[in-house]
């Protein structure tokens, strides 16, 4: 079979063996694989697979199942999408069938595709770790990116008010088209937002560079939830700020978390979250499809940052 590599900060579309489900695992024969800021970076050599995991680039993907698991959860031929550790750009992927999850009603393959990563991170850091609770209210920074278009429609399904900060006036705006209530430009005025706040929770994927800020703009039992460091590792924060304020920080990586970790997630996720895409109130916000033999343009396009929502490589049109 394919299979996307990374290759001295490019991606190639190379052959590799195919892979060999183990007990408990299904094999998927792919439509289509979302990509994602973790996926650029392993690209360029800065973020490699945890131990035992396949350098194949790709932590979700949709299609169809291939071989079926002994659980008898899914069958030959029933369309899913799944969240990975890696390996979800190829032609097939082996995953824990507790880690797959079927197509909602109403989505396309390439736009299924889309969903698993970004939804499972936004639930996880806003819902579980951030204990967000009705009509609290949220910041989201990179809102346009495709964490942050889950996590503003997740917010505005269960009732909590948000703000994002972005890049630009038309990134702004399209934040507000999904249900955020307001934001700032990230270099003009992100002290504006200090007008909204403060907020409950800080949903942070930029780290050292807003990390005063948050501080400042958290509420007393604020939780500050870090998930990146596009804005550096190596911070200076008002620690008197944290104790008056009793911020609760938090950092969490969903990539290396445990095989059952991830199963409870995505039950909870499909419990909760799965019934708002069937009854349109949640969408996977696909701006753009790539076919596969384009796939370093579309990892160009993704480090652009000039993306709104997600992008995903088309593998085998012929499945949808």
């Amino acid at each position: 079979m394919k299979a996307l590599q990374g290759i001295e900060g490019r991606v190639e579309w190379a052959e590799r063996p195919a892979p060999e489900p183990k007990d408990g695992e299904l094999r998927i024969r792919v439509a289509a694989a979302g990509i994602n800021r973790a996926d650029y970076l392993q690209r360029s050599g800065h973020y490699p697979p945890p131990p035992g995991v396949t350098d194949t680039i790709g932590l979700e993907c949709a299609g169809v199942v291939e071989r079926a698991d002994s659980t008898g959860r899914y069958q030959e031929g029933d369309r899913v999408c799944a969240l990975l550790a890696g390996g979800g750009i190829a032609e097939y992927a082996t995953v824990d069938a507790r880690h797959v999850l079927p197509v909602p009603k109403g989505l396309s393959l390439a736009e299924a595709a889309a969903i698993p990563e970004v939804y499972a991170t936004a639930w996880l850091n806003l819902f579980r770790l951030g204990r967000l609770q009705p009509g609290e209210k949220v910041l989201l920074h990179a809102g346009a990116s495709g964490v942050g278009s889950a996590a503003i429609q997740l917010c505005k399904a269960f009732g909590n008010p948000c703000w994002v900060s972005v890049g630009s006036a038309e990134r702004l705006a399209y934040c507000e088209s999904l249900g955020a209530a307001g934001g700032a430009l990230r270099n003009v005025d992100l002290d504006s937002l200090r007008d909204f706040g403060p907020f409950d929770v800080v949903l942070d994927p930029v780290g050292a560079s807003y990390a005063a800020l948050n501080a400042e703009l958290l509420a007393v039992d604020g939780r500050w939830v870090l998930i990146g460091l596009m804005g550096g590792r190596e911070a200076t924060v008002d620690l008197a700020k944290v104790l008056r304020k009793r911020i609760q920080l938090t950092g969490s990586v969903l990539r290396t978390r445990s095989a059952d970790f991830k199963a409870e997630l995505l039950e909870s996720l499909h419990q909760a979250v799965w019934p708002l895409f069937e009854d349109g109130r949640l969408s996977p916000r696909l701006e753009r499809t790539f076919p596969i033999d384009e796939a370093e343009t579309a990892f160009q396009t993704l480090g652009s940052n000039a993306v709104n929502g997600k992008i995903a490589l088309v593998i085998d049109p012929s499945l949808d």
